[in-house]
């Protein structure tokens, strides 16, 4: 993890990502839960006003309300979230565990489909996008559920970012994530620094494969960071408090939002805004300031990978 060396006087910026929707909470969990793409904008841009500077956005299909990844809905999205506000704007490939996301196979087998995954990169105005460079089964809305992206679907992922100047948010959940086609792709050029590593824990229950939040499993998981990373922790439901305040702690940034953590306490239910203040409280009283999306621009390296893809033709 690169650590950067900041006067006494000038506080450290701190991303806070906002994830305002996710893949698989319904508003029958929690009535605040954003889903249209008005709903999504408006929540982002207020989320913006309470010191968030990225927007994590899941897609939601018109009528059902169910996950997707078609670029038209995540095009109306980003255009809304834009005319409100200058958030950065980070789509998801991961979809989510129902909807268009999900296909069965020939063998009964059920998956979240990567071609379908792969349509959130192609709309307009993605910035950044969640890449899972990694295999992993997860217990959706009573479905076993493969996601699966081999090395040649990362590779493939990893080009097509680079085609579209998208650069990728690398989510993992353990440290062979970290350490395989993460490091793998990063080592062949597929990223330039600093690499955006956001470390998820406390999905063990529905994801094979994940850790759940433990001072000790996150430091483990920052000891296998390559060099020249930032650090994003993202933790759900009960984690969340602890885990991003350990994060800040850390020289790292935080992801806070009803994606993974519909409740502010016990027995209360959250708004993405609520967390986004609690968390903004919590950075400047560890003597850090929130970034503004102008910052996290900065300090990600979007607007020379802006720059190089305006100097390649590419839309942005």
């Amino acid at each position: 993890m690169a650590h950067v060396t900041h006067s006494q006087t000038t506080p450290r910026k701190v991303i806070v990502t906002i994830a305002p929707t996710g893949g698989m909470a319904t508003k029958d969990e929690n009535p605040h839960l954003p889903v249209t793409p008005e709903e999504i904008a408006d929540d982002i841009a207020a989320c913006v006003d309470a010191g968030a500077s990225i927007a994590a956005i899941h897609a939601r299909r018109p009528g059902d309300l169910q996950a997707t990844c078609n670029p038209d809905v995540y095009a109306t999205i980003n255009e809304l979230t834009r005319s409100r506000c200058d958030v950065v704007i980070n789509n998801s490939t991961g979809g989510g565990v129902t909807g268009d996301m999900i296909k069965q196979y020939d063998t009964g087998e059920w998956r979240i489909d990567f071609r379908e995954r792969m349509k959130g990169l192609e709309a307009p105005g993605v910035e950044m996008a969640t890449f899972d460079a990694e295999t992993f089964v997860i217990n959706g809305r009573g479905r076993e559920l493969l996601c699966k992206t081999s090395p040649t679907e990362c590779d493939e992922m990893a080009a097509r970012m680079g085609e579209l100047g998208i650069k990728p948010e690398w989510e993992v959940m353990n440290p062979a994530h970290l350490v395989q086609d993460c490091t793998r792709l990063i080592r062949s050029g597929f990223d330039s620094q600093p690499y955006w590593i956001n470390v998820v824990l406390g999905l063990e229950r529905p994801f094979q494969g994940a850790m759940p939040y433990t001072p000790r499993a996150l430091h483990q998981m920052v000891e296998e960071l390559p060099a020249g990373s930032e650090l994003c922790v993202s933790a759900v439901g009960a984690a969340q408090l602890p885990a991003i305040t350990h994060a800040v702690l850390l020289g790292g940034h935080i992801r806070v939002g009803l994606e993974d953590n519909l409740y502010y306490e016990r027995g209360r239910l959250a708004t993405n805004v609520e967390l986004v203040e609690r968390a903004v409280r919590i950075i400047r009283e560890l003597g850090c300031e929130p970034a503004t999306p102008a910052e996290a621009r900065e300090i990600l390296g979007l607007r020379q990978l802006q720059a190089t893809a305006a100097v390649c033709g590419l839309a942005v």
